[in-house]
């Protein structure tokens, strides 16, 4: 097919670490212009990559007629607004997490993309490491029984500073649970199949005096076959110490270490019991075959734009995974279990 022109609107950050790197490597997908309000960066990063158009404003970058997609990764406050703008330019959006600062905006921007028949994805990466795709496959094969719980944890150093808009919710929607955690969520429910019922959870700041969102939080997660999973997700642990998950089932374990991240790497081990209930068996560490997940979100979003697939990753499950955020705000506010 032929290659899927991109736009892209905000291109600092993740864009310019990560997702431009990751579009420029796609067999299906070319960048043709980007926006910025940042008019520096923006040249900066047109000469890094050697984009042929630039532009500080988002009309300028919409009224561009051979732009197909435009992958929006601009602070979550703007989201509603650009994909209006996005979607009534019949531009296709791959939109960065979380889609809102609320699950009501969320709605709004799923409605909006209908509204003008544009196809609407999600940005959760991480579905596309080597390694969860063998964790999906191997809970999919019952390699680890019936999965009874699961343990995910994602976290970063980020000290108060009035430059990063994650760190106040009227920007950013909340803290690292918003930010960090819901890829936890995401990730969880997507290799094992399942959803959250339920939600118990508790939030705060220990390091960091944010002025109105948290440094940390964690949940446990009823599922819908009684499974309990656990989500952690902090503002106030080094990246270096590593991140991890780990699901357990009626026959074994599924161990993943400093997978959760933005680079294609970490260890994973499956360990395995002779018979349901016996801890004794077989450890093994597994191999597989790394690359960029950046650039397999592009290329299976633009598989989705050309009509050869289904698109990977929908509002619907990004408004899900937004809303079990909720409830975990909502749990620790009120002290009670939330129903979703």
């Amino acid at each position: 097919m032929d290659k899927i022109r991109w736009g892209i609107m905000g291109s600092g950050g993740i864009a310019r670490k990560r997702t431009l790197p990751g579009m420029l490597l796609a067999e299906n997908a070319e960048c043709v212009a980007i926006m910025d309000v940042n008019e520096n960066l923006l040249k900066e990063v047109q000469g890094q990559f050697g984009i042929p158009n630039a532009y500080t404003s988002m009309e300028e970058l919409l009224a561009q007629k051979d732009i197909d997609a435009v992958y929006i990764a601009t602070p979550v406050f703007c989201h509603v607004e650009q994909v209006r703008l996005a979607a009534g330019a019949g531009k296709h959006i791959l939109l960065e997490k979380p889609m809102g600062l609320t699950c009501a905006q969320g709605r709004e921007i799923i409605e909006i993309c209908e509204s003008h028949n544009v196809k609407l994805g999600v940005g959760f990466m991480m579905r596309f490491h080597a390694a969860h795709q063998r964790v999906k496959e191997l809970i999919t094969q019952g390699a680890i029984g019936q999965v009874v719980s699961a343990y995910a944890k994602f976290n970063c150093w980020s000290p108060v500073s009035d430059q990063k808009w994650r760190q106040t919710k009227a920007y950013g929607g909340g803290g690292a649970m918003m930010d960090m955690g819901i890829h936890c969520i995401d990730l969880l429910q997507y290799v094992t199949d399942m959803q959250a019922t339920a939600v118990t959870a508790m939030s705060g700041n220990q390091i960091f005096a944010y002025p109105d969102v948290e440094d940390a939080a964690s949940a446990v997660l009823r599922m819908e076959n009684g499974a309990l999973f656990v989500i952690e997700a902090n503002f106030n642990i080094p990246e270096e110490v590593g991140c991890k998950f780990e699901i357990f089932g009626t026959k074994g374990s599924i161990m993943a270490e400093n997978t959760i991240g933005q680079v294609e790497e970490g260890t994973l081990r499956l360990n395995r019991s002779e018979t349901d209930g016996q801890a004794a068996g077989s450890f093994e560490t597994l191999s597989y075959v790394g690359g960029n997940m950046y650039t397999k979100e592009i290329e299976a979003f633009s598989r989705a734009v050309a009509e050869v697939e289904e698109i990977p990753v929908t509002g619907e499950e990004g408004l899900f995974d937004q809303r079990i955020v909720e409830a975990i705000y909502e749990s620790q506010e009120k002290g009670a279990h939330i129903k979703l």
